[in-house]
């Protein structure tokens, strides 16, 4: 049993507190992206429950705190207008048609989430460079910041001209805005002055408690949790337990148009939340060196999103702040998430009274301090001491995530990494020549990597009308990567041979030659397979010299 235990903390006590801590901080946020998403944030709420439940328990990642998070509600911000709009053209309309969709849709992602995790896609994580990596980081730490600062306002709604209900925000003002402000700067505070007299207490905890406290009994008017939902257009944190919402399988129509019309979103919403969570996921093996398992933590988000689409809920995954602030409290085993979860749901239940009095300038204290602890200030001092296409990479990616999307940002990025290390790598082929004593054969020795970027400047290596009657061309030194670098040697040898002279090929890969002599018989004659140079054999097979260097002939 205790071994049993240990698999989901090491410490109970900070996984614990953390959780709890992360289950608070994770309530305005939560709400703010129903808002955004234009749903009850009771769906939110649920969603975030029964994904952080799931991918804590069965994650690849313990630490990782998921939820219903912004990147993904951005997402379904035009499928529930459209969904609605739908549904109100059905011979029978069906009011709120745009949340049935928003279910249907977050199933379909948790699908496309478990088989990116079955098909092992998790890895090419791997293949995101470091630059786009601090740009992420950089970026939502400023889209955490921006979200907070809007917090500094009430929301109204009103009716514009072409009659839609939008709402909008007025900055807090006078008194209010100073006491906001005070409020803010004392939580922040606490947080970073607590550490410096005891680590027993989890500093983000106590802050909200002390904050709480001083609004409470001192009578303070102030925005609260409770009042910000209401002001939203909620009725309150109060809520059931998650039930299976059977009015999806009444209300929606199962057939091609909606698997047309959810499909894109499905496909868009999967991706941004498998880039959110293996990216926060490297983060959380970097803050604690250790290293999780993206496959896993694929198949875990998706089977969150599935059970969320089916008990009402909204989809979600990894959520950067609130992982950071977990991470930060202590919190490194999966009892951290589960703790959030059950938190989360017990407020809801059973203490929302309670929890609609914490004012939110605790909160958003918490939240400041965690972007500050996020954003990665190290960029600035090695901003000229890098490369300057790695600096680019890093703004752009900051830049694209902050005014566009999380997931076109990391796109554009590796793109540009990517085009970036093919031209560099695409101007260090060389070819050194030499001419045999009688002057009757001509040696290239290639050097670099031969692959689509550089075929240009190999080919402009040779003089194939003045070179001898015999030519050999030497690849100890190059390693031929792609389809197009084969094409490259195929169309050599084939000019060659139209003028009438001899070549060979020497020290190619053994991939390559496979390929080549798939290609045509011919090159049975050209490539040379019998070749005394044990620097060749050594690079092929390091392992098979065990012997002492003296018994080989060299």
């Amino acid at each position: 049993m205790t071994q049993f235990f240990k698999k989901f903390t090491n410490n109970p006590k900070n996984d614990i507190l953390s959780g709890i801590t992360v289950s608070l901080a994770m309530i305005p946020e939560v709400v703010a992206f129903a808002f955004v998403a234009q749903i009850d944030p009771l769906v939110a709420l649920s969603g975030a429950f029964i994904i952080g439940l799931i991918t804590a328990i069965f994650g690849g990642r313990p630490g990782l705190i998921s939820g219903a998070a912004g990147a993904v509600a951005v997402v379904f911000v035009h499928l529930i207008s459209e969904g609605h709009a739908k549904g109100m053209l059905f011979e029978t309309p069906i009011e709120n048609m745009g949340y049935f969709y928003l279910l249907a849709t977050v199933i379909l992602m948790g699908v496309f989430q478990i088989c990116a995790g079955v098909f092992k896609l998790g890895r090419f994580v791997r293949l995101i460079p470091h630059p786009v990596m601090l740009g992420f980081v950089n970026g939502l730490a400023i889209v955490i910041f921006l979200a907070q600062v809007r917090m500094f306002s009430h929301k109204k709604l009103e009716t514009t001209i072409e009659g839609v209900k939008e709402y909008i925000n007025i900055p807090m003002v006078g008194k209010e805005l100073y006491i906001m402000i005070g409020l803010v700067l004392f939580t922040m505070g606490v947080i970073w002055l607590l550490p410096k007299i005891t680590t027993k207490l989890p500093a983000a905890l106590t802050a909200i408690l002390i904050t709480t406290a001083i609004v409470v009994f001192g009578g303070l008017d102030v925005s609260t949790v409770g009042s910000y939902i209401i002001e939203g257009g909620g009725n309150g944190l109060k809520g059931e337990f998650p039930t299976p919402n059977l009015e999806l399988w009444q209300n929606l129509p199962f057939n091609f148009d909606t698997l047309k019309f959810i499909l894109p979103y499905a496909f868009l919403a999967a991706s941004v939340g498998l880039i959110e969570s293996l990216m926060t996921m490297n983060l959380v093996d970097e803050l604690t060196e250790t290293r999780g398992n993206g496959n896993r933590e694929c198949v875990a988000q998706g089977a969150g999103n599935i059970l969320s689409g089916l008990f009402g809920g909204t989809g979600g995954c990894g959520m950067i702040g609130q992982t950071v602030i977990n991470i930060n409290a202590g919190g490194r085993g999966r009892l951290s998430g589960i703790m959030m979860a059950v938190t989360l749901l017990t407020f809801i239940l059973f203490t929302d009274k309670y929890i609609e009095q914490v004012p939110i300038a605790a909160l958003v204290g918490v939240m400041f301090m965690m972007v500050i602890e996020t954003f990665a200030w190290s960029s600035f001092r090695i901003m000229k001491k890098i490369p300057k296409s790695d600096a680019f990479v890093l703004v752009i990616v900051s830049a694209v995530t902050v005014f566009y999307d999380l997931a076109i940002a990391v796109f554009i990025g590796v793109i540009i990494s990517a085009l970036v290390f093919a031209w560099e790598n695409a101007k260090k082929i060389r070819a050194r020549k030499r001419f045999s004593d009688d002057g009757k054969t001509k040696t290239y020795e290639i050097w670099g990597p031969l692959f689509f970027g550089s075929i240009q400047a190999f080919n402009e290596k040779f003089d194939i009308k003045n070179d001898p009657d015999n030519i050999i061309i030497d690849f100890i030194e190059s390693r031929v990567s792609d389809h197009s670098a084969l094409e490259a040697i195929f169309n050599l040898v084939n000019k060659y041979e139209a003028e009438g002279k001899t070549i060979k090929l020497k020290h190619l890969s053994p991939e390559c030659k496979e390929l080549l002599y798939k290609a045509s018989p011919k090159f049975e004659e050209v490539i040379v397979e019998a070749i005394n140079d044990p620097r060749y054999h050594l690079a092929e097979n390091p392992e098979a010299f065990t012997k002492p260097l003296s018994e080989y002939k060299l």
